[in-house]
């Protein structure tokens, strides 16, 4: 079994190169749920999602979330009653979501709602949250009138990352549970891999449930990350605004450095092959080549890669 650990589209994309390479029926990841939040009435997990909708063959890849070709009914609708649409749900989108509400609200764990979901699209991976336990990240900004603590979704929906982050929260963590079957799948793999996801609001917030970077230092298992960092640059999202706020280079050579304590390989771009030794100082078995996932097919080359160093770092 290969393991992975996920955040969103970054993650999505390997993934949707990983399953040309693996059969889906020997992969589980470990989906982040730090991003979770209760918005129009409905509990919306926008990791899982991308997931799901990236391996479904459905996510509207343009916007980088949501289902292709959805419509806005329901969004156009509220924004007529005045409320906010600022976190934008298409109506299919948001029936997927709606689904997942009413089966939690029966008392089906996040887990099992997932599942079901997964199910539903056609979805071969087994797709674990982190935790069934009811968690969310914020974000410390410093604005006009001080410091204040807001939704990740907010900092980076609706205020785009432009106000300056001071701290990073999972809120609740210190006392969730890894979900069904999270340690055991560490623990049984074969290879675990850390996707290119946000290393603070993705990987750190999987990290961050009590049990799970354990048992990443106990398996048996070679762990290999890939940086989502190239040239010094993040591919996608805030990862740039976020690294310094937990004294971390945004660098490849600084994400390593967060997970050195359990990882055995670091796959990064060719052209940050200059700070190869710096990581290789940490322990770590360095490969470096195109990361970059324009195509399925770039997608699948970098899981293969991943998987190679994984063999070599055993």
């Amino acid at each position: 079994m290969i393991v992975v650990l996920a955040g969103g589209v970054g993650a999505a994309r390997f993934l949707r190169g990983l399953v040309r390479v693996v059969p889906p029926s020997e992969v589980t990841v470990i989906g982040n749920t730090g991003d979770d939040i209760d918005i129009y009435g409905v509990h919306v997990s926008p990791d899982l999602d991308i997931v799901t909708f990236m391996l479904a063959g459905i996510l509207d890849e343009q916007r980088q979330f949501g289902i292709t070709g959805d419509t806005n009914t329901l969004m156009d609708e509220l924004a007529a009653a005045g409320r906010d649409t600022w976190f934008s749900l298409g109506d299919r989108d948001y029936a997927v979501c709606l689904a997942r509400t009413l089966m939690m609200e029966e008392g089906v764990p996040l887990s099992e709602a997932t599942a079901r979901i997964c199910k539903r699209h056609g979805v071969g991976i087994a797709l674990l949250p982190m935790t069934d336990d009811l968690v969310f990240t914020t974000v410390r900004v410093q604005g006009p009138d001080g410091e204040a603590d807001i939704h990740f979704q907010e900092y980076w929906v609706r205020h785009r990352a432009s106000m300056p982050a001071v701290g990073v929260t999972l809120e609740g963590g210190s006392d969730a549970r890894p979900g069904p079957g999270v340690l055991d799948a560490i623990d049984d793999a074969e290879a675990v891999i850390v996707a290119p996801s946000n290393p603070i609001v993705s990987i750190g917030t999987i990290l961050a449930v009590p049990g799970i970077r354990d048992a990443l230092r106990a398996t048996r298992a070679p762990v290999v990350g890939i940086s989502p960092i190239v040239g010094g640059e993040v591919v996608r999202g805030m990862a740039d605004k976020l690294l310094p706020v937990v004294g971390a280079d945004v660098s490849a050579r600084g994400v390593a450095g967060l997970y050195r304590d359990f990882l055995n390989g670091f796959v990064i771009d060719a052209v940050d092959v200059s700070s190869a030794a710096a990581i290789e100082d940490l322990g770590v078995v360095v490969e470096s080549t195109q990361t970059m996932m324009h195509t399925p097919e770039d997608a699948a080359a970098l899981a293969k890669t991943a998987l190679a160093l994984a063999e070599r770092a055993r």
